[in-house]
């Protein structure tokens, strides 16, 4: 390592990109401080430009303190500041499937995670008497109904901006308990998604499953009934710094197994329409992302970041050497997720 300073963040146990990172931390065995959302100590820190969790704190070379959000780049950051037990595949060719699937987990299993939270009312009373207490700052109990009722709320009101909504519900259902399914396939052969060491995907991944398997009862219902494998999967995947990988342990990018090659599928069957219309909705400058998805209806408003998902996405796609492009193009035939490079 090249860094031996713990560095400093700030973050929520509800936050399904908290505990990515935090995960991701702990395999990597970087030092690290963690600040729970409320403390004091939040005052004296800088802010960063959009606020979200978690937030990191670099030490620049001046002594400035720099914030720093988005697991996505802070993964690569990460990879850049301190060597060993790395997470992007050295195979571009798999770099780009870890890619692709991590950005699946963030961007599409996280429209799970916050309907599932916010929609039933069993997981609405839930996340609204657990969420505000989390903090170490202490607070009179007689201001947590206040601060209950608060959460609840806006998040409810928020629902929009990831597109949960009645009409979209029948997908975003589905498609999570197929993914349960397909995982559960997946495991019997690999340890992770991309062979027996885990990726920046297998984390983001585990991120939204700590809420969905392990926090919120309707989803986590589903999980304990369908696929007590992936369950146990996220126990394991909080804390691998035990685990010693070898670059034999990535799968051959030239060989998807079909275990793999379904996920994919079901990556091309939601994630890639929703995206696409997006991206679409967003160049148009439409009011509204409408289109089928699996046969029903998907209606959301545009999500500018998630256009730029896709951008980012294809720009790596475009960086590729032709013999890894030509790889990545085996692996997503017939998927559906070619669509989102051609």
């Amino acid at each position: 390592m090249t860094n031996t300073k713990p560095l400093k963040l700030l973050g929520a146990p509800g936050s399904p990109y908290t505990r990515k990172m935090l995960a991701v931390l702990r395999y990597r065995m970087i030092s690290y401080q963690i600040i729970w959302g409320g403390h004091h100590e939040m005052r004296a820190l800088p802010k960063p430009k959009v606020n979200l969790l978690p937030t990191f704190y670099f030490e620049r070379p001046d002594g400035q303190v720099e914030a720093a959000v988005d697991s996505t780049p802070l993964i690569r950051r990460l990879e850049k500041m301190y060597q060993g037990r790395s997470l992007i595949p050295h195979d571009p060719a798999l770099a780009f499937l870890d890619e692709l699937l991590e950005d699946y987990a963030d961007e599409w299993l996280t429209k799970a995670m916050f309907h599932y939270r916010w929609h039933y009312k069993a997981d609405i009373d839930r996340a609204g008497a657990i969420l505000p207490r989390w903090r170490v700052k202490p607070t009179p109990e007689a201001r947590m109904a206040e601060a209950s009722k608060f959460i609840s709320e806006r998040q409810i009101a928020r629902l929009y901006v990831v597109g949960s909504n009645n009409t979209t519900a029948p997908v975003i259902e589905a498609s999570y308990k197929r993914f349960l399914d397909l995982m559960v396939a997946h495991l019997d052969q690999h340890s992770f998604l991309l062979g027996n060491r885990p990726a920046a995907s297998d984390f983001g991944i585990f991120g939204q499953l700590t809420q969905l398997t392990h926090f919120d009862p309707t989803p986590m219902q589903e999980a304990l009934d369908r696929a007590p494998r992936v369950y146990a999967w996220v126990d394991l995947l909080e804390d691998l710094s035990g685990l010693e990988p070898a670059d034999a342990d990535w799968l051959d990018a030239g060989y998807v197994p079909d275990t793999l090659k379904a996920i994919l599928a079901e990556v091309g069957r939601c994630y890639v329409p929703v995206m696409l219309a997006n991206a679409r909705a967003l160049i148009s400058g439409a009011k509204s992302v409408e289109l089928q998805v699996d046969g029903l209806p998907w209606v959301q408003e545009p999500f500018p970041y998630q256009g730029r998902c896709v951008q980012w996405l294809r720009e790596s796609y475009a960086r590729l050497d032709d013999a890894s492009r030509q790889k990545v193009d085996r692996a997503l035939a017939g998927t559906g997720c070619e669509l989102l490079v051609s």
